[in-house]
Order: structure tokens, then C-alpha cells, then sequence
């Protein structure tokens, strides 16, 4: 028996959006106060993640944060011709102000306001919840280009993106504006249904993980974001069991599951052993649990 249209239509919906607002602004004014030790940098403060992307539900309640310094920056030269990789390097100097000053700057910030619901975690610093503030995440960043030509200063050519080191000092780059601005256009281009059912994947995401039938952390939203950013716009249409089913079926019968990728299409979706890809056992694995649930509505 199929979820009934009723069911997901009950799980298109947005979730909290107030609080998450509340918390966001808040946690902003702190970070951009004028008296923050790299207050003088060029820096920006902007949202990522489900509630930045309008795919929040219910039972997703972070509100993930980064703020990127724009006065240093990290590159991948890879696709560079070796003579412009050495134009490149005599073009810029070492950085005066680091990742590292900047990111410990920034949790004195963090620290000196929320105190002990402060911790710094592997990737993010964790900010816990406290009455009508939600748990937030924040990613602190530099700049990060993916250089796609070089030939001077004035003519230089990039994918602009963030990128930050964890705690076993492996870099980390991805490009979370350009991912929430090529999911709205899509959502835009498919008549807007592509959002609402990112939110009906999530809540059937959790619900095949209360009924067992799922690892809880195996499908993480940016990944369910990424999976159906792929889904033609023409696939997308009439009812959320139409796009439920068309979406599915293309994903399971037609896509080359191969050459998916994530949102901002600058890495493929599906990889392993690497941070920022989805693993394909753990993929599979969802797609298992979701046509049972389906199936056994």
C-alpha cells in the first residue's frame, strides 16, 4: 500500500521558522559586533544548511551558521597549466592572519557570550540550546577557489566556495552558497515541488529510522538534498505521490547512479571515503528502507 497523499502532504511541510530565525539573527549580531578582535577583517557571516535552504522539518532543529574570512583564502590550482600555477604563486603572499587566529577568535567571541554551551567540536562549534534558542552549528571558514584559470590578478577565474580544517587538520572545502542557489533554481524550474519533497524524503527518513528499518546518521540531509537535486524538473508534477514515485523510480531505474552529483556540482554525490560524498552502501541502504516503507504503508 502507498503512504497516502495526505501523509505527505503532512510532511512537505516547513518546519520551525521563527525560532530558527531568532537564533540565527542573534548568533549573527554577536559575531559582527564591532568590538570582535577581527572586526578591521573583510569577513561574512550567512546561513547553510536545511533551514538556509528552506528544506527544514520538524524534527531537524540546528541552525547552522558560518562565518568566512575573505582576507585569506585557500585554492585548488589542480587544473592549472604549470606556467600559470607559477604566475599563481608569485601573485599572492602568506596570509598575516591566519585560519587558525581567526577560528580562535572566533570561539573567544562565542565563549565570552554562551560560556559553558559553547564546545568546539571536530568540524563546527556547537552552541546548545538554552530557552527559546535552538542548537546551532558554527562553521568557521576562510575563502576557499577552485581555480579554473590564471593569468594575473586582473584575469582570474574561480568556483568560490568555503573550506575549513578538522580536528585531524585535513582541509575540508565545499561551497554551501552555491548549493542553496542552485536548489532554488531548480525548485523554481520544477514548478516548485522539489523543496516540499526533499522535506517528505526527510520525514520518511525518519520515520524508517524510528521503525528500524534505517541507521540513524545514514542519510543525512544534505546528501537527501543532493539526491533529488538531481530528478529531472519534468519528473516533478500533478501530486507528492506523482513526484514521489516519479523521482524514485527514475533514481532506482534510470539515473547512472555514477555520475549523481551534489547540488552545487562540483563533486559527485556518490564516493567513498571521502568527507564530502555520501557512501554508496549507506545510500543504498535508505533506498532499501524507503520503498519498504512505501511498499508496507
Amino acid at each position: 500500500m502507498a503512504i497516502p497523499e495526505s501523509q505527505l502532504e503532512t510532511w512537505s511541510h516547513q518546519g520551525s521558522i521563527q525560532q530558527s530565525s531568532a537564533t540565527y539573527n542573534a548568533i549573527k549580531r554577536i559575531l559582527e559586533a564591532a568590538e570582535t578582535p577581527y572586526a578591521s577583517r573583510s569577513y561574512r557571516v550567512f546561513l547553510q544548511g536545511s533551514y538556509g535552504n528552506d528544506t527544514n522539518i520538524w524534527a531537524e532543529s540546528d541552525v547552522d551558521v558560518v562565518i568566512r574570512l575573505d582576507d585569506c583564502f585557500s585554492s585548488d590550482v589542480s587544473v592549472l597549466s604549470e606556467l600559470k600555477k607559477s604566475a599563481y604563486s608569485q601573485a599572492f603572499a602568506d596570509a598575516t592572519y591566519s585560519y587558525a587566529d581567526f577560528k580562535g577568535d572566533v570561539v573567544k567571541v562565542l565563549t565570552d557570550q554562551y560560556g559553558d554551551d559553547v564546545t568546539v567540536g571536530d568540524k563546527a562549534i556547537a552552541i546548545a540550546p538554552r530557552g527559546g534558542r535552538r542548537k546551532a552549528d558554527v562553521i568557521v571558514s576562510t575563502q576557499f577557489r577552485r581555480y579554473l584559470d590564471f593569468n594575473g590578478i586582473a584575469q582570474q577565474r574561480y568556483i568560490d566556495g568555503i573550506c575549513f580544517w578538522n580536528g585531524s587538520n585535513e582541509r575540508i572545502a565545499n561551497y554551501p552558497i552555491r548549493h542553496s542557489e542552485s536548489l532554488t533554481k531548480r525548485h523554481q524550474a520544477g514548478g516548485k515541488w522539489l523543496k516540499p519533497l526533499i522535506r517528505i524524503f526527510k520525514n520518511l527518513r525518519s520515520r524508517c529510522v524510528d521503525d528500524k528499518l534505517l541507521g540513524a546518521g545514514l542519510a543525512p540531509s544534505y546528501y537527501l538534498e543532493g539526491l533529488l537535486y538531481n530528478v529531472p524538473v519534468d519528473k516533478l508534477l500533478s501530486t507528492y505521490q506523482d513526484c514521489f514515485v516519479n523521482a524514485f523510480n527514475w533514481i532506482q531505474t534510470e539515473a547512472d547512479k555514477d555520475k549523481l552529483v551534489c547540488a552545487h556540482e562540483q563533486y559527485y554525490l556518490l564516493r567513498d571515503g571521502l568527507h564530502t560524498c555520501w557512501q554508496k552502501a549507506n545510500a543504498e541502504a535508505f533506498l532499501k528502507a524507503a520503498s519498504e516503507l512505501w511498499k508496507n504503508w
